[in-house]
């Protein structure tokens, strides 16, 4: 290997940290053409994991490894949500957190590359596309192995959980995790609020709120808040709500 290529590599390595995967396009855009990454490959350098996307040859790279490409090379909005994101965080060790299984959001119109959703991560991923909350408000870094990759802030996170219940996600989980959460911030908890879009979602979320007693919820503006008109049933046969005007499940209803 000469001179120029081993610098090359070498800079490469400075700039590749381990656990990660790389799209071809962005590494082009650093200098690193198409053929001199098919070089790396030949010389066991470089690994495909799909078409367009490589990892250090032999490294171990799970599904944050490629979240970390699609955020920070592809500008995809795409990010561990709900209760993933949580746990993430160590919010939710004590539930029972289905370790095969991770939730990811993402913005209306996204779409995973291919390379992503063909890639055995060792484990089941949902992408739920949606932009009832706006896009990178509530959303944190979490560092992990040589990178760090954006996930939902608790106040996202459980907000996410209430979009996917009742039906993907059960709302007495959801308490259980609002009941943890009681240092939240009012400023960000206030700013999704009034940016949500979900009538459903910010209802579900100043009930859970409310029930929970935490002491930041009365530093919420209410006023502020779009609730909608009309009554919004959230399961059958539930108990109704008047403050909120939701029909909740009636165990929910019956914890003190």
């Amino acid at each position: 290997m000469n001179t120029k290529v081993r610098s090359k590599i070498n800079s490469l390595i400075s700039i590749f940290p381990s656990g990660a995967v790389f799209t071809s396009l962005w590494l082009a855009k650093q200098g690193y053409s198409l053929d001199l990454q098919q070089h790396y490959k030949k010389t066991k350098w470089l690994e495909s994991i799909g078409s367009g996307a490589v990892i250090r040859n032999g490294d171990q790279v799970d599904y944050l490894g490629g979240v970390y490409a699609l955020q920070s090379q592809l500008g995809l909005s795409i990010h561990p949500a709900a209760k993933t994101a949580l746990s993430l965080q160590g919010k939710a060790h004590y539930l029972a957190l289905a370790g095969q299984k991770a939730q990811l959001f993402g913005a209306t119109g996204e779409k995973l590359p291919k390379w992503f959703e063909s890639q055995d991560w060792g484990m089941s991923l949902d992408c739920k596309l949606s932009s009832f909350l706006p896009s990178g408000a509530g959303l944190v870094a979490v560092e992990y192995k040589g990178f760090s990759v954006k996930v939902s802030g608790p106040a996202r996170a459980i907000m996410e959980c209430l979009y996917l219940a009742p039906k993907y996600q059960p709302l007495m989980e959801v308490y259980e995790l609002m009941e943890g959460l009681n240092n939240l911030r009012p400023v960000t908890v206030q700013k999704l609020l009034e940016g949500c879009s979900s009538v459903k979602v910010k209802r579900l979320f100043l009930y859970l709120a409310d029930k929970a007693g935490h002491e930041w919820f009365n530093h919420i503006d209410l006023d502020k808040i779009d609730l909608g008109a009309g009554k919004r049933a959230i399961v059958k046969g539930g108990v109704y709500i008047p403050e909120y005007q939701i029909t909740v499940p009636k165990e929910l209803e019956s914890v003190i």
